[in-house]
């Protein structure tokens, strides 16, 4: 399977999830525990892969498995991350406002470039570098409202706290995925035996926090096994399914491709959202979105492109080589 066929299944199933969990609403209101999604979701990737890890040992019983604890305990690491930057997610918002955190969201674009290069050794070019930073100029650009908008006023008026924790946000989520491109490449493993590995702690952690939750409200609605499809029709199973895939089809990536093709899949997702909502949810287009989106095709074309594509070199003809004229040369013998 080719990466780019990945990508643009990935950018898909990404742009549809927002749309998917705003129909999951009813009257604005989520009738089902929200925190019980992505448990569901890390189970459903889980199964699948046993499903899929006993399948290929069936078929290879060479399937190479690296079952040493000092090897297995490296994939709790991202769990911890990711538990890490969602605490940091809910500080931030206590001192920017919805807008302002996802503006400073793609801060992580560039993050993502910088570890891709410190941690994984991978050299980008210059062009590449900017194309990098077109993204997320890009991105940033399609978010920003009017500048009649209060949200406008408000983008550099939060605390400086804010600002910091915004950039700690951009930094583990950039860490989380390169470090997981490090444990899908650092060995030849089956990817479904990684993803098992992976996704057992995933959740683990999940059910950790669904334990935890009841314990902060104390037992108000009772323990979470009891409300655990509470409230959920199809499109929330839809919801579950999709965000399901996503992380399979991430893992993918980070096996045979790379986080930069994970971020421009994942950055083209949010822009085709907003697409959807224009026909969906009567979203206004703005003339922001419509340059971003410019924006964003230029940088995913500068990257990707070879650079005889984005060069305009000007060719050289060889000259021809002159005509050899024959020579003859007289030998005289002196008698």
């Amino acid at each position: 399977m080719q990466w780019y066929f990945v990508a643009l299944l990935l950018t898909f199933l990404t742009s549809s999830q927002g749309i998917l969990t705003t129909l999951s609403q009813s009257n604005g209101k989520y009738l089902y525990d929200y925190a019980t999604v992505p448990f569901l979701a890390e189970v459903f990737k889980l199964v699948l892969s046993s499903l899929l890890v006993w399948r290929e040992c069936q078929i290879s019983p060479s399937t190479r498995m690296t079952t040493e604890w000092k090897s297995v305990r490296l994939y709790v690491v991202p769990s911890i991350i990711y538990l890490i930057h969602n605490n940091v997610q809910f500080a931030t918002l206590t001192y920017v406002d919805a807008s302002t955190y996802q503006i400073m969201g793609n801060l992580k674009i560039v993050t993502t470039g910088i570890l891709f290069r410190l941690f994984l050794r991978r050299r980008l070019s210059n062009l590449q570098w900017m194309a990098i930073i077109l993204l997320a100029v890009g991105t940033t650009t399609s978010q920003v409202k009017g500048c009649g908008e209060a949200s406008c006023d408000s983008l550099f008026a939060a605390p400086i706290q804010g600002y910091m924790l915004g950039a700690v946000s951009a930094c583990l989520s950039a860490l989380a995925g390169v470090y997981t491109e490090f444990l899908m490449k650092k060995n030849n493993d089956s990817l479904y035996w990684q993803n098992v590995q992976l996704y057992t702690f995933g959740s683990i952690f999940n059910l950790a926090r669904l334990v935890l939750d009841d314990y902060r409200g104390g037992y108000e609605n009772g323990s979470w096994w009891q409300r655990l499809f509470n409230g959920y029709s199809i499109t929330t199973w839809m919801v579950v399914l999709n965000l399901g895939s996503t992380g399979l089809l991430v893992s993918w990536l980070m096996k045979y491709a790379d986080n930069i093709v994970k971020v421009y899949a994942t950055s083209m997702a949010m822009l085709l959202t907003m697409v959807w909502s224009v026909y969906l949810f009567s979203f206004k287009p703005t003339l922001q979105l419509f340059l971003g989106i410019i924006i964003c095709m230029m940088s995913l074309h500068m990257y990707f492109a070879p650079p005889n594509m984005l060069l305009d070199l000007p060719t050289q003809v060889r000259a021809a080589p002159e005509s050899l004229k024959e020579v003859t040369v007289e030998r005289r013998t002196d008698s």
